[in-house]
């Protein structure tokens, strides 16, 4: 009589998988971080920029809020832009990778101030590359040069 067994082998390494989010800020912090003395609400009527939630403020500042993906995940920031078109301030609100965390450094984010849709915004040109976060420093920085080219096109009708 012969007996078969079942015999299971795992091949290769076990690897373990973390997640990392880190909330910084919520959408309404993010406002009064960026402006601090206006009112703001949610703005829904511009069709052309559905890809994004915008705030707009009583007195006309509007703060787009946007995901890019960094390395792997998504990261959630926010782009005020004054009433001349000008960047007044960029905030990460939500951040999900492991590595990379310096986009969140104000510095790093001060270079955007002033910036708007004539601006250049090249990785290595005028906006300072970190060394670690390539990705998610690259991915931000498009960000908010295609937010600064929507806010051109529909400023008139938020």
């Amino acid at each position: 009589m012969t007996t078969r067994s079942n015999v299971f082998y795992f091949l290769g390494p076990v690897i373990a998988i973390q997640a990392f989010a880190e909330v910084y800020l919520s959408e309404e912090q993010a406002l009064k971080v960026i402006f601090p003395g206006p009112t703001f609400a949610k703005n829904t009527s511009a069709a052309e920029a559905k890809d994004y939630k915008i705030w707009k403020a009583t007195t006309g500042e509007v703060i787009f809020i946007d995901q890019v993906l960094g390395k792997h995940e998504m990261i959630t920031y926010a782009v005020g832009i004054d009433t001349a078109g000008k960047v007044k301030g960029v905030e990460i609100l939500e951040y999900r990778e492991s590595y990379g965390h310096q986009i969140k450094k104000p510095e790093w984010r001060a270079q955007f101030v002033g910036k708007d849709k004539n601006s250049t915004l090249q990785l290595d040109q005028d906006i300072k590359n970190i060394g670690g976060a390539t990705l998610s420093a690259s991915h931000i920085t498009n960000g908010v040069k295609k937010i600064l080219q929507t806010y051109d096109r529909i400023h008139g009708s938020l």
